[in-house]
């Protein structure tokens, strides 16, 4: 079941509080959008074993997707659950590498060693910058007529929560299940001019999952807990390592991936595709021995555009098995290729 709300919320920060001791506690914000107070609900522990959550930031976010977020108006905007609609998918949208997340517990003593420090430092140093913009995905609640917000106190209540990956749940909480609709904090920081990059998942979450309802993908593919790949995850075998994206001359242009098997077995490419950003796909074949690499030739109906894209690895079940993407600055050198 997708979210009913599911978008984007610019504003800034003027507020901040966290909920140490609490049995389902937040970090939380409060945003004002354009003359109307918001409150971001951040989720900080999980309800589920393992409690800490998986987290990364990224502090010089270099994705496509932030062409589109400078355009946005104040305010919160809906966005269809689609690729292409500015929605985010943790596992379609190539966003991160996942493998790069890490757990940190909700609240401990000391300074800037939980989640709740990582989160109030960013969320500072927006407060601190007069130009600073917050841009939060997830689902939206209210306005709640006549009723205040409940740690704010503005009226009439009002928010985004939801604000982590939204998607591959445990058992009791399937019926969240979607895809496109995954939420994320993204900061505009003047002051280094860069887009600060905040994603948060909960470590009983899959990382397969349906492409159409995004419940977890059960059976041989079974997902252990946290970022490493259960053994019989096809995560990784295969590596996206380069791609020339802008060649030298007219369209149509001589496009190339280049593929390396990390693995120690040969592997027959056999039903493997290259997905473009659109969704578009090319079928694989031939074979790629261990350690070696191979330079695939895009075919026309693939694009990787030069104002920045991704490119996804599937393999013969279907089983993502990488993603990259680069941004318009990295497509920018004809002839150049972009590595990985």
């Amino acid at each position: 079941m997708r979210l009913k709300q599911y978008g984007v919320l610019r504003g800034r920060a003027v507020d901040a509080r966290r909920e140490d001791g609490a049995s389902t506690p937040h970090y939380q914000v409060c945003v004002m959008a354009a003359g109307t107070d918001y409150r971001l609900a951040v989720n900080v522990r999980s309800q589920v074993n393992p409690p800490d959550l998986l987290f990364i930031i990224i502090e010089d976010f270099r994705h496509p997707i932030t062409d589109r977020l400078a355009s946005l108006e104040e305010g919160f905007t809906r966005l269809e659950s689609e690729a292409g609609t500015g929605a985010l998918d943790f596992i379609r949208g190539n966003l991160f590498n996942r493998l790069d997340m890490r757990t940190l517990p909700s609240s401990v003593p000391g300074q800037d060693n939980d989640l709740s420090d990582r989160l109030a430092h960013y969320i500072d140093r927006a407060r601190a910058e007069q130009d600073a913009v917050v841009y939060a995905f997830g689902e939206r609640w209210g306005p709640e007529g006549g009723q205040a917000d409940k740690v704010f106190g503005f009226e009439p209540g009002n928010g985004v929560h939801d604000i982590h990956m939204n998607q591959g749940n445990d058992p009791g909480h399937k019926g969240d299940d979607g895809v496109w609709q995954d939420g994320r904090l993204i900061l505009r920081l003047p002051s280094s001019d860069h887009w600060v990059a905040i994603f948060l998942a909960f470590q009983s979450q899959a990382w397969h999952t349906d492409d159409q309802t995004g419940h977890r993908i059960e059976g041989p593919v079974e997902p252990g807990p946290g970022p490493t790949p259960h053994p019989s995850e096809p995560d990784f075998s295969l590596r996206i390592i380069a791609a020339l994206v802008n060649p030298i001359g007219p369209a149509p242009e001589a496009e190339t991936v280049t593929l390396l098997n990390a693995t120690p077995d040969a592997i027959d490419l056999a039903g493997w595709r290259l997905v473009d950003r659109a969704r578009q796909t090319q079928a694989l074949d031939g074979r790629i021995e261990p350690g070696a690499t191979l330079l695939v030739r895009v075919q026309p109906l693939v694009a990787l555009g030069n104002k920045g894209g991704t490119i996804t690895l599937l393999d013969a079940s279907g089983l993502k098995v990488d993603g990259v993407a680069y941004d318009a600055d990295a497509a920018a050198k004809e002839g150049w290729t972009v590595v990985f």
